[in-house]
């Protein structure tokens, strides 16, 4: 008997289950074995499981994600070591989400990331890769869902997602979220909420539209992080390692606070041409609000300390003394985004075709802002110092009191256009061939004010202009429907200013470049539940920028590569047994060329772990009850520039029961995460880390109606 495949509705799938078979992320809706690159979907079954409120949460049940605690407070994202910009690589429903901020995943129906090279699809982008938020759509059918979720310091979360049928081809969906805590675990308190609302009539016909707004508005607590330490005063740097406190406590001020606001606006049109071929454009404007005010945290001197002496773990106290420094990130960004992506299957010189084209235009403009020192006229209030022995003491100070400047702001426009066509060159063998070329202006100025205010304050303007190709070519191999191989090449670029910083030094350095190499396969088993994903892969920046200390320049002298194998598992093994599993295995990563003063020649790269994975299992113990267990993993790592010593690798556990109380009305639902409550740094930056969320325990109460 032939194998016959199903799948279910793409709006159920990522609901009823940790196993996904479609993705958008490549502009169109395609199966996963017709991607030839890796892709990993955490859909809204394995966020609900696990409770992952956050983008980052979210992103730990990916592998090969490690975490950058940057000096401005925002946690850059690296995948298989290579950055992936929060200006640049992260988007929702494919366009990009330019700003950082502390996104929230109460609006998810899944998340994507597609490893390798994006720059066909995306444009401007990182050798690692893309991170794609797919938001929930309103469905044609009445269904309703509250969760409620109590938990450890004072946690309560409160969640809505309503779906109103307005006719047989019209919907509405309403999504809000409020959510309050005094700890996340890793001494941030949390204060947030927001609101996500789509009207889409036409549903299914030849015309269908909505209109989406998304609302997010944090107000949250900062943890800078701790200092790390070493365990004597003569010790060398290579013996540093991390401070023996709980990780939830907090040292920095009660007034530090990370702030920030999202708003967006979308506009969407879908025309269907026949069953085979649609258009769909995109309109969006988005605002963007951030003000943190968070201080470094570090030991004191030795002439500072009770003692006289140096902080080691040797002398380590409750009275080491701890200054609190001053940290500023305050910028607003507008950008608007427009584009129109075509999906088509149709025959053509006797072969099939699946052909994605489309083109976008994206303007952006953003307003960085610091406080006036002293000598501009401005206030600096002093923070005062506290004790290892008294976290949490309270301290406050009167942030309204700083005078803000305009320290630079930018304007950049883009635009790009591509096609991409996936050929059946044969029964079992299908050919890709992606090309796009992008255009990119950008405006950037920055603005000085000397000592001495009112001093005339003098501006500097740069420039930047970037015309790029990106390709993209692979080749399949299905022999059956339930098995896929691939070989794939992808190039991407990223431009000077992809951060927003153009300077003298940079301003007319092209762009870096690289290309990934991949070799995989997609497997299903015989019942199509159960699916898993292996590739082999090789990521290359031929070009990366590096600083010449000689004449203060920067030059596209660098390069480095990685090497590994990552692979998925994810569906069921039983009727009753569900799994999801995401492993990465980095055995090389190398600095083939180095930038002088920072990552040496022939060291590995920072933020580069040999090994990362993520396993989530549950089991259906009867009708009503649901347990679960899982465990991430992170081999050791270094933070960045390689400063010649790691962070200790680690493994945490988490445990999940679920009972139904009233069948498809009351869930109740326990999670207990890092059992042990283990003390490790989630994010890395040479001077300090963020430690990652200790022990938690939560409950939540789902009610369906």
């Amino acid at each position: 008997m032939p194998v016959i495949k199903a799948s279910g509705s793409a709006d159920r799938q990522g609901k009823d289950g940790v196993q996904a078979t479609t993705s958008r992320i490549g502009k169109g809706e395609q199966e996963l074995r017709d991607i030839p690159q890796s892709l990993t979907v955490v859909t809204e079954k394995l966020i609900d499981d696990r409770n992952l409120d956050t983008l980052k949460e979210a992103l730990k049940n990916t592998a090969g994600i490690t975490f950058l605690a940057a000096e401005g407070g925002e946690e850059d994202i690296r995948l298989r070591g290579f950055p992936l910009q929060g200006t640049g690589d992260v988007f929702v429903d494919g366009i990009r989400d330019p700003a950082f901020y502390d996104r929230d995943t109460f609006s998810y129906d899944r998340l994507e990331v597609l490893r390798g090279s994006a720059s066909m699809l995306f444009g401007r982008g990182s050798t690692g890769g893309a991170v794609n938020q797919v938001s929930k759509v309103p469905r044609a059918i009445d269904e309703h869902q509250v969760d409620l979720t109590l938990g450890s310091h004072q946690y309560a979360r409160l969640v809505g997602d309503f779906n109103f049928r307005l006719g047989d081809e019209a919907a509405l969906r309403l999504g809000a979220m409020v959510n309050k805590a005094d700890n996340n675990g890793a001494g941030s308190s949390i204060d947030k909420k927001g609101v996500a609302a789509t009207l889409r009539w036409g549903i299914g016909t030849r015309d269908e539209f909505s209109i989406a707004g998304y609302f997010l508005d944090n107000d949250n607590g900062m943890n800078y992080g701790m200092p790390w330490i070493r365990p004597k005063a003569s010790s060398p740097v290579d013996e540093t390692t991390l401070l023996p406190v709980d990780p939830k406590a907090y040292y920095g001020m009660a007034s530090d606070r990370n702030d920030g606001k999202a708003s967006t606006l979308t506009a969407t049109h879908t025309h269907r041409f026949d069953r085979n071929h649609e258009l769909t454009t995109k309109i969006r404007r988005g605002a963007f609000e951030r003000d943190q005010r968070a201080g470094t945290v570090r030991f004191a001197g030795a002439s500072a300390q009770p003692d006289g002496q140096t902080v080691s773990l040797e002398t380590l106290n409750p009275a080491s003394v701890i200054n609190r420094g001053t940290q500023l990130k305050i910028q607003d960004l507008d950008a608007w985004f427009a584009q129109s992506d075509y999906s088509g299957k149709f025959s053509a010189l006797g072969v099939r075709h699946q052909v994605q084209a489309g083109i976008d235009y994206a303007r952006e403009e953003k307003t960085v802002y610091a406080a006036r020192s002293a000598a501009q006229g401005g206030v600096v209030p002093p923070k005062p110092t506290t004790t290892l022995g008294t976290p949490d003491d309270g301290a406050w100070i009167d942030e309204s009191t700083r005078v803000l400047r305009t320290s630079n702001d930018y304007r950049s426009d883009g635009a790009g256009v591509y096609v991409q066509d996936l050929v059946q060159i044969a029964p079992a063998w299908k050919l890709l061939v992606g090309l796009r070329y992008d255009s990119l202006t950008g405006n950037y100025n920055t603005y000085a004010l000397p000592n001495n205010a009112p001093s005339p304050e003098t501006r500097s303007s740069y420039r930047m202009k970037v015309s790029e190709w990106s390709k993209r070519l692979g080749l399949l191999y299905q022999p059956t429907p339930l098995t896929s191989f691939h070989f794939s090449a992808a190039t991407s670029f990223n431009t000077s200013g992809d951060a927003y910083s153009l300077s003298a030094a940079n301003v007319d350095i092209p762009p870096e470049q690289a290309i990934n190499l991949e070799l995989g396969a997609k497997l299903d088993s015989e019942d199509g539940k159960l699916s898993a994903r292996i590739a082999a892969f090789r990521s290359t920046k031929l070009h990366e920028r590096n600083t010449d200390p000689l004449v203060n320049l920067v030059t596209l002298s660098g390069k480095r590569h990685v090497a590994g194998i990552d692979m998925d598992i994810a569906g069921r093994i039983t009727p009753a047994w569900e799994v999801f599993l995401s492993y990465m295995w980095l055995p090389v990563a190398n600095i083939d060329i180095g930038a002088a003063g920072s990552e040496g020649q022939g060291t590995r790269p920072s933020l580069t772990p040999r090994h990362a994975g993520t396993v989530w299992s549950t089991y259906q113990v009867d009708p009503r009850l649901r347990v679960g267990a899982g465990l991430n993993m992170r081999a050791s790592q270094t933070p960045n520039r390689n400063p010649g010593w790691s962070a200790p690798g680690y493994v945490t556990g988490d445990l999940m029961a679920e009972y139904v109380v009233m069948h498809d009305r009351l869930t109740l639902k326990l999670n207990l995460s890092n059992v042990t409550n283990k003390l490790y740094a989630d994010s890395l930056y040479t001077g300090h880390y963020i430690p990652g969320l200790g022990r938690l325990l939560q409950l939540t109460a789902s009610w369906k109606y």
